[in-house]
């Protein structure tokens, strides 16, 4: 699975770990997120990412 990257911040989603301090396991795929997701570390939507 692909990694993105949030271009505010830097924060890359790695779909292999996944979000677990927000609900979201291991294996979950950036399109698989919901759409009200936000960046863990500065809170923008996932719009602002790129994959990487």
């Amino acid at each position: 699975m692909k990694k993105y990257e949030c271009t505010v911040c830097g924060y890359i989603y790695d779909p292999e770990e996944g979000d677990p301090e927000n609900g979201i396991e291991a294996g979950t795929s950036f399109a698989d997120l919901p759409e009200d997701w936000l960046c863990p570390v500065c809170g923008v939507g996932k719009s602002e990412f790129e994959e990487v």
